[in-house]
């Protein structure tokens, strides 16, 4: 048996334990040491001499010399880094350079230093140690793991290692944990990704696989390839498949489709990472929410939601927030990101400790007529939809549908179902009442007959699948945004509806 077992068992998850209770404990105290810390090293940079930062003796004057921004108000100084340039956002050089694919920004280059590599390692770490902890299950760790991630072949920009996040992750998994890792490098370096999966579904096929890792659409397109390729349900290919590890969209509306091609319920551990940093993790069994990671080099920073286009939003710390609130994400890092907007919503489902959910994108949403819904309202009204009416849903997206001439504007869903309403007509209407629940906004424009109730057009099999592909994001951390305020999606998803 490989040591693995022992270097990841009982005594290590105790120990790492311990550690996370006691950052639960300081978790406003921490956050106040990382701010000065930050503006401790961050002002003998270029950005910290830009932005008075030698004058900021605490929050309220670092929220004076630092404005909010995204990656467009960062990039100056990114395009600085990658001509060579040292001491731009942080101390040196960064290592890596992470390469995300942006809506407005085209590819964006995210600085990773010596010092924020440990906050994207650890995090994981830490998250299947918790797991450990408080199932007392470490039987899994002598198996086979396989994680559905981007290439480790990394590029050079500037002279520096610059790649996709989860490849970058990929050279620090320790040398213990490699006779464990699936698939194999030259696998894992495929770029195309049918071709990928198709090398991953014949490198895993026959092995003890124990825990799966990866995006759930893409993790459901994994199984779905290897079901069809042995014509057996997933439990008998890989009976000891006790873990999925999963991340980066709201996991409920893959939920009940992944574990049906499983043949099995089995345990999840959810993660909410990104190339600028990992933000959380769930570190329990049996309370909603991820742990907000805040002794790990980030200082974070809550808008309101209603404020986030605002010039001057309240900006919030951490002490200040309140329970379910939406907020916006911002974060203050060892990476050099300052007052750097992530473009994720999140609201806090506990404050003791302090765990939140992800409830949405800021530029996903519709608010064509005022509504303003997000994420969370449409997969909260979906899931109890089909929850009640006995089907079930592969993917979906949501767009308003504004009318030029007679008739009334709309809410199109574009949904592919795994199994469809028997009824349509009563299934649309469950849905448009849900959404009117969840929505006061919503609710005002049907009732005033501003808008007509949403409607659903069905795609056919694939559909969501072959849209991805033609987009060339098939694959890798790649994911269907849940809305848009406009109809380019639509419009391109339109060519596979059902007939």
């Amino acid at each position: 048996m490989f040591n693995l077992k022992s270097l990841l068992a009982k005594p290590f998850a105790h120990i790492v334990n311990r550690q996370i209770q006691r950052d639960i404990q300081n978790a406003v105290a921490d956050q106040q040491r990382i701010l000065n810390q930050l503006i401790k090293i961050g002002k003998s940079t270029q950005f910290g001499k830009d932005h008075q930062m030698d004058q900021v003796t605490d929050y309220i004057t670092y929220k004076q010399a630092v404005p909010i921004r995204d990656y467009e108000g960062l990039r100056t100084y990114i395009d600085k880094i990658k001509e060579g340039a040292q001491n731009v956002l942080w101390r040196g050089r960064p290592i890596y350079l992470a390469k995300t694919s942006g809506t407005t920004s085209g590819v964006k280059y995210i600085p990773i230093t010596k010092d924020s590599i440990g906050n994207h390692i650890n995090g994981a770490r830490n998250a299947i140690l918790s797991y450990m902890y408080a199932t007392g299950n470490t039987e899994f760790a002598g198996g086979k793991m396989i994680f559905l991630s981007g290439s480790p072949e990394l590029e050079r920009v500037g002279g520096i290692p610059t790649g996709r996040l989860s490849g970058i992750v990929n050279h620090h998994i320790p040398k213990y944990l490699r006779g464990n890792q699936l698939p194999s490098y030259e696998t894992n370096c495929i770029e195309e990704w049918e071709e990928k999966l198709e090398q991953i579904v014949g490198e895993t096929n026959g092995k003890n696989l124990t825990l799966v890792g990866g995006i759930p659409p893409w993790m459901q397109m994994y199984f779905d390839s290897i079901v069809q390729k042995t014509g057996k349900p997933v439990k008998e290919i890989f009976p000891n498949l006790q873990v999925l590890v999963q991340g980066g969209v709201n996991f409920e509306p893959y939920k009940s489709k992944l574990f049906e091609t499983i043949g099995k319920e089995i345990d999840t551990i959810e993660l909410f990472p990104a190339s600028e940093g990992f933000f959380a993790f769930q570190d329990t069994r049996d309370q909603p929410g991820l742990l907000l990671n805040t002794n790990s080099g980030i200082f974070y920073e809550f808008i309101p939601l209603a404020e986030v286009h605002n010039d001057h939003p309240t900006r919030l710390s951490l002490g200040q927030v309140e329970l379910g609130a939406q907020y916006a994400l911002i974060i203050n890092s060892n990476a050099g990101l300052w007052g750097y907007s992530i473009g994720d919503t999140i609201k806090f489902v506990s404050l003791q400790p302090y765990r939140i959910i992800v409830t949405g994108r800021i530029k996903h949403f519709i608010s064509a007529f005022g509504e303003h819904v997000i994420g969370e309202e449409v997969e909260q009204a979906l899931l109890k939809a089909t929850g009640q009416l006995n089907a079930s849903v592969v993917e979906f997206t949501v767009a308003p549908y504004i009318q030029k001439g007679e008739g009334k504007s709309y809410h199109e869903w574009f949904i592919e179902f795994d199994k469809a309403p028997t009824d349509m007509i009563a299934f649309s209407t469950l849905l448009n009442d849900l959404m009117s629940e969840k929505n006061v906004y919503y609710q005002d424009l049907i009732v005033g007959n501003i808008l007509e109730p949403l409607h659903i057009t069905p795609l056919q099999k694939n559909g969501f699948i072959n849209y991805m592909r033609a987009q060339g994001k098939l694959g890798g951390q790649n994911k269907v945004p849940r809305l848009s305020n406009d109809r380019q999606i639509a419009n391109d998803l339109a060519q596979y509806k059902a007939h």
